[in-house]
């Protein structure tokens, strides 16, 4: 199949165009920067000249419009993903109005399966929320009050809205991704990396799902087959509690990081300042509230539609995180001590 990727040179992005060549696919990456390409597909092993690009943006329906002509499939990654509360008028710009213009374009050519990717944060608080219930790819759209979260239910609602219409939309929900070749350092890389330099000493109570981006990828590539209507599936991974996930960093690393954990509701209000504060701060600011929101709220997902389209289940969780702290290692973003026994182990792809 031909299929058009936006958002291919992002974290998911780029690894989900390389688990596609892999499948055997031929792929177009739609960029707003074709110059992007080589530097983001280079450390995952392809070559450029491997894939076509089109020059565009998201928004830009004629842009888009060439970019899905001649294709079979589209896989629409492209999205702001952020905490950031300086962020806030750029994932307004793209997050609800990309989807709009890219899912019309793909459906009006005629492309079979066409592939949003959401978030599982696009769910919350989801019904019954406090229930311990796993959460359910049929629970309605989130109502959370975060920026980030909020334009992305916006789009799961433009995605749903093709579904009803029935458009063979596929739509996933991965969780928080880590893994290697982070070359953005986007939000989870990035807390990760905070955690070993000492930025995070405080932690909310509660937990979010986590999983590889390889995994991810991985779902993107088994998606693609035509003739099987509208889907939902939460990407590969496992709910983590926040003491957990400090848990498994002191295993991969071998060091203390001592931690301080505080009820999640009672940090809402730390977040919430904090976000006013980086408006103003050059300087990024590690206390997010988006973030502390996600520990207050998720809860687990039911994969097991996703366990059996791969045949497999996800990666356990010291090994992706074993993987992160060693590529961060080894591209010099994180010094051998911080590192700890991780700067010893060899990166597995």
């Amino acid at each position: 199949m031909r299929i058009l990727v936006t958002g291919g040179t992002g974290f998911i992005g780029a690894h989900s165009v390389a688990a596609l060549l892999r499948a055997g696919h031929e792929v177009r990456m739609l960029v707003r920067n074709p110059a992007a390409v080589a530097p983001a597909l280079r450390p995952l092993g392809v070559d450029a000249a491997e894939v076509g690009t089109s020059a565009g943006d998201v928004t830009d329906r004629d842009a888009v419009r060439r970019a899905v002509a001649g294709c079979d499939s589209v896989l629409h990654a492209a999205g702001v993903y952020s905490f950031d509360s300086r962020d806030v008028a750029a994932m307004r710009r793209v997050n609800a109005p990309g989807t709009e213009v890219v899912l019309g374009a793909a459906r009006a050519a005629g492309l079979d399966p066409i592939v949003h990717v959401s978030t599982f944060g696009a769910l919350l608080p989801g019904p019954d929320a406090g229930s311990g219930a796993p959460l359910s790819t049929a629970a309605p759209v989130g109502t959370a009050r975060d920026a980030y979260l909020r334009t992305k239910a916006d789009a799961e609602r433009i995605a749903r809205r093709h579904q009803d219409d029935g458009a063979p939309v596929v739509i996933t929900y991965p969780p928080a991704v880590l893994g290697p070749h982070d070359d953005r350092l986007g939000d989870q890389v990035t807390r990760l990396r905070n955690a070993l330099r000492g930025l995070m000493p405080m932690w909310p109570y509660g937990g979010f799902p986590i999983g590889d981006v390889r995994d991810t990828a991985a779902l993107h590539a088994g998606l693609m087959r035509p003739g099987l209507g509208a889907r939902r599936y939460f990407g590969p991974g496992r709910y983590v509690s926040t003491r957990d996930y400090v848990r498994t960093l002191r295993e991969v690393t071998g060091r203390t990081l001592p931690t301080v954990f505080l009820p999640a509701r009672a940090m809402l209000p730390i977040g919430a300042l904090v976000g006013v504060l980086q408006r103003a701060v050059p300087v990024h600011l590690p206390a997010e509230h988006g973030a502390v929101y996600l520990c207050a709220t998720a809860r687990p997902y039911d994969a097991a539609a996703t366990d059996a389209l791969l045949g497999t289940g996800a990666r356990p969780l010291y090994v992706t995180m074993a993987d992160t702290v060693a590529w961060l290692h080894a591209t010099g973003r994180l010094g051998r001590r911080l590192a700890g026994r991780a700067a010893r182990i060899s990166e597995t792809v």
